[in-house]
C-alpha cells in the first residue's frame, strides 16, 4: 500500500465541496456494489454457493422455511 498516495488523495478529498464529496461518495458506492455483484456472480458460476441451494431445499423438504 502506498500511504503517501493515500494521504495525497485524502488531502484532495478534504479540499472538495460538499456536493463534490457527495458525488464521490456515490461513485464509490456504485463501484463497491459493482465489484460485489461481479464477485457474487463469479462465486455462483463457480459453484461456491451451491451449498446454499442445497440447504434451502433441505429446509423446504422439512417444512422449516418461514414466509417473508
Amino acid at each position: 500500500m502506498n500511504l503517501a498516495k493515500v494521504d495525497e488523495i485524502k488531502s484532495a478529498i478534504s479540499a472538495l465541496s460538499h456536493d463534490e464529496v457527495l458525488y464521490l461518495w456515490d461513485w464509490f458506492s456504485e463501484k463497491e456494489w459493482a465489484e460485489w455483484d461481479a464477485q457474487l456472480e463469479a462465486d455462483s458460476l463457480s459453484g461456491k454457493l451451491d451449498f446454499l441451494i442445497k440447504e434451502a431445499f433441505s429446509e423446504k423438504s422439512q417444512n422449516k422455511l418461514k414466509g417473508l
